[in-house]
């Protein structure tokens, strides 16, 4: 089934694609949440009239990432955590934590975007990598202290 995105998905495409996309999957997943619409006659020709929308919406996101981006270059967060021996964490620092933290320093990031590498369970200082856009990620560093 032919689709044209609304949206950028994951793993798919970017807004305004026109893909083939699985009849099931177009009809149980993307049509509903409104992510794309069937690519009929009609709506080919309302996404050439939109074409000039959808790349000014996608240049004004993608600066927006970009200026986001810059604001997080130089962003250390501190999370505390209570430690037992060997300074070892009781459970590790997840990406809702740093959303957390994050946060308290005014940046709004969704924690799906906040990439681990590996699990956080010691003290220590650990590159984080956060995707903002398409294309456009950011490293922050992430300290562990204990907890006082």
């Amino acid at each position: 089934m032919k689709v044209i995105l609304k949206d950028n998905v994951d793993a798919l495409g970017k807004m305004g694609d026109i893909l083939n996309v699985s009849v099931g999957y177009a009809r149980n997943y993307l049509i509903p949440k409104g992510l794309a619409v069937e690519a009929s006659e009609k709506n080919i020709k309302a996404l050439e009239l939109e074409k000039g929308v959808v790349e000014r919406k996608v240049e004004k996101e993608q600066k927006k990432a970009e200026s986001l981006r810059d604001e997080m270059a130089n962003v250390t967060c501190i999370i505390t955590r209570k430690v037992g021996e060997q300074d070892k964490l009781f459970g590790s620092v997840t990406s809702k934590d740093i959303e957390k933290a994050l946060e308290e320093q005014g940046i709004k990031v969704d924690r799906k975007s906040i990439s681990i590498d590996e699990p956080i369970k010691s003290l220590g200082e650990f590159p984080v990598t956060v995707k903002l856009y398409h294309g456009v990620t950011s490293e922050i560093k992430i300290v562990v202290v204990a907890e006082e």
